[in-house]
């Protein structure tokens, strides 16, 4: 059986892999996709407060990225991405594919220029053509649906842009450990001021200023006929842009998978919801010569969350551009769950048994294409509330 014929395949004979795409010029005449992925600037710069950022802690922190290590495999090109226009999930047959696995340590950045101009990217590969029916030339008149799936950390998997570091790579030995397919590693640091409460009896100040971090997403995910802000035509009702990527005649088309890294810290399970993570600093005990981990999150109730003493946790509110502090209503802070009911005693596949369970349903969604907000179909791999 031949191989299928993928741009990672000319990567074997170049120097620097961060270079590799640049080995074949078979690509500069159109007809083939290249491959990327990023965390755009947040992944590289932060979340800054009170200004600086595009997303902004409302309880003003500010959070540096050392490290963000993530898994991606299996890029895919289906045919007719428009085949169901109320379910986004269902698609014609798969045509092209590159395998994968690929380790991307997102905070590092790439040397690619991410899409739109947010950042940068990490490439990946190229697809030259439909390689999984027969070899055909892609097709210059249609669109092709666009899917990947990030997956557990995987012995198996290329070490993209991080090989050699030594911290990165005690990361990714971790997140094989415990089988977690995104790490998040870095520092929040509180620089809110004037700052307003929901309970002005509360004592915010006993919180921890500077909270070192490393959490882990158990969270293997497929991202289904993402939808591309590139696209000119008219979108489905209710989606914001044309689903797939159209292959181009004159130069290659981007695919670049984007993860949104402020997901993890939705107050709401709704998409956009306002970022906290003053329940985050409420768990993390000072002294205990240890970052921050996901599961310091699992005695949490995401409708009614406390600290560490189990006092509840009022909401906190710090003003940022023009926006004054204004906390939400009820003195104790808790998150929008939707239709998932929490059941500390329930079964994962239905119920938020904790806080922990909240995060991964919300991170688990940052998953896009081309920047923006390219939205894929999320269909989670990992016992979870649909």
């Amino acid at each position: 059986m031949t191989a299928p014929r993928v741009g990672i395949g000319h990567f074997a004979g170049c120097a620097a892999f961060a270079a590799c795409l640049a080995c074949s010029t078979s690509a500069e005449n159109g007809g083939s996709i290249t491959v990327q992925i990023s965390g755009e600037a947040a992944a590289t710069e932060g979340f800054s407060f009170p200004a600086g950022s595009d997303v902004t802690f409302e309880d003003g922190w500010q959070l540096r990225f050392s490290h963000v290590l993530v898994t991606v495999a299996d890029v895919t090109l289906s045919e007719n991405p428009d085949k169901a226009p109320a379910d986004q999930a269902q698609t014609d047959a798969a045509v092209a594919r590159a395998a994968g696995p690929w380790a991307v340590d997102l905070a590092l950045g790439g040397n690619a220029v991410a899409a739109g101009g947010e950042g940068s990217a990490v490439p990946l590969a190229r697809i030259d053509d439909e390689n999984l029916h027969g070899g055909d030339a892609f097709a210059p008149d249609r669109r092709y649906a666009f899917g990947y799936r990030i997956v557990v950390a995987s012995a198996d998997a290329v070490h993209v842009n991080f090989a050699g570091d030594g911290e990165a790579e005690a990361l990714y030995t971790r997140m094989l450990e415990e089988g977690d397919a995104v790490l998040y590693a870095g520092t929040a640091t509180f620089v809110g001021t004037d700052c307003a409460a929901s309970d002005k009896s509360y004592d915010f100040g006993a919180l921890p200023r500077v909270v070192p971090f490393e959490l882990g997403f158990a969270t293997p995910t497929t991202y289904v006929n993402c939808q591309n802000a590139q696209n000119q035509g008219e979108p489905f009702e209710g989606e914001d842009y044309q689903r797939g990527i159209a292959v181009l005649p004159n130069q290659p088309a981007l695919a670049q998978i984007t993860l949104h890294l402020e997901h993890p810290f939705f107050s709401d399970t709704v998409h956009d919801a306002p970022l906290y993570f003053d329940q985050l600093a409420a768990r993390f005990a000072l002294g205990a010569g240890r970052p921050l981990v996901s599961a310091d999150l699992d005695a949490l109730d995401p409708t009614g969350l406390t600290d560490l003493s189990g006092a509840a946790l009022p909401w906190r509110d710090c003003p940022h551009g023009a926006v004054a502090a204004t906390p939400p209503p009820g003195r104790q802070r808790s998150f929008g769950v939707g239709h998932v009911l929490v059941d500390p005693a329930g079964n994962p596949a239905g119920v938020f048994r904790n806080y922990r369970d909240f995060v991964a349903y919300v991170q688990s969604t940052q998953g896009h294409l081309n920047g923006g907000e390219g939205l894929c179909y999320v269909a989670r791999d990992y016992p979870s509330p649909e």
